[in-house]
């Protein structure tokens, strides 16, 4: 592969104003969380109804409240979904999962008597599963990271392990700071695209910690940072065919997946962008960082060593 061939960026050069930068945008989306009260979990997490209604012709959020305000679900969140024909209604700790739907449905009949509607898709969810869900999801994402580590140990070394789990968790938490700022919500799909993003963005890492250790003998002579800053800009031709590729695949999925994959699809975009970046400029200045710690901590041993 000729694309990029002979390439001689300094990334590593870079490595502390991406860092300063990567900081930042976690500093900001971890603000809008706390600010949010916590991510916006799902129907999935929280427990409770959803209702997805379309109706013949356009409805406003105003107007399908005050249609099921008198069932007494008028504090119950209204979006719009896909067009302005079709709405989400989520309706959290109902009065029993049972006759939610059921209560909405007549609701609406009684309202829109000349604006024909179909009940698209019911979600019922009791409080319990959501928690038990909440938790599994927690739990699946570091369990996943968890592994990376003791495999990427084994493979490698410690501090490569320590460099992926940083470049991961930057991800994890850059993600879920964009989808915190934008409002939109966790689902069960969107966990699962975090773990895919966690695998995608493993792997990218772990093929530019091929070349730097193939380099780290090759190159015995040259500095740390010059062998690692090498080693991504031979893996660059392969990082950004790659990443392209994927990305161009799932912005389809996002423009004409619809609205019921369209978190899963986002947060893979992001995941996608985010992934990259990170194994370029967190994952391998990682191990320089490391390095020049271990040097200077020796050095340091020695010269008290000295003086004794």
């Amino acid at each position: 592969m000729n694309l990029f061939s002979d390439t001689n960026i300094d990334f590593t050069g870079k490595r502390k104003i991406a860092i300063s930068i990567s900081i930042l945008f976690i500093i900001v989306g971890i603000i809008s969380i706390v600010a949010h009260g916590g991510p916006r979990l799902g129907i999935d997490f929280l427990g409770g109804t959803l209702v997805q209604v379309k109706f013949e012709n356009p409805v406003t959020s105003t107007d399908v409240r005050s249609a099921i305000s008198p069932a007494g679900y008028g504090g119950a969140v209204i979006q719009k979904f896909g067009d302005d024909k079709e709405v989400l209604i989520r309706i959290l700790e109902a009065k029993g999962d049972t006759e939610a739907a059921a209560l909405i449905s007549q609701a609406l009949t009684d309202y829109f008597t000349t604006n024909p509607y179909e009940i698209r898709r019911v979600e019922k969810v009791g409080p319990k599963i959501g928690e038990e869900l909440r938790g599994k999801a927690v739990l699946a994402i570091l369990g996943a990271m968890f592994g990376i580590v003791i495999y990427i140990t084994f493979r490698f070394e410690f501090k490569f392990a320590i460099g992926a789990l940083i470049a991961l968790a930057h991800d994890v938490l850059i993600t879920l700071g964009i989808f915190s700022l934008l409002d939109i919500e966790i689902t069960l799909a969107v966990i699962a695209a975090f773990l895919t993003i966690v695998g995608y963005s493993l792997n990218d890492t772990i093929v530019i910690y091929d070349r730097i250790r193939e380099n780290i003998k090759a190159m015995r002579r040259e500095n740390y940072e010059k062998i690692v800053n090498t080693s991504i800009n031979n893996s660059l031709a392969r990082t950004v065919v790659t990443s392209l590729t994927t990305f161009m695949v799932v912005f389809i999925l996002y423009i004409i997946g619809g609205e019921v994959i369209s978190g899963f699809s986002f947060a893979m975009m992001l995941g996608v962008i985010v992934g990259t970046y990170s194994s370029i400029f967190i994952a391998s200045p990682v191990l320089i960082e490391w390095h020049e710690w271990a040097i200077a901590k020796k050095s340091a041993e020695l010269a008290a060593s000295s003086t004794r």
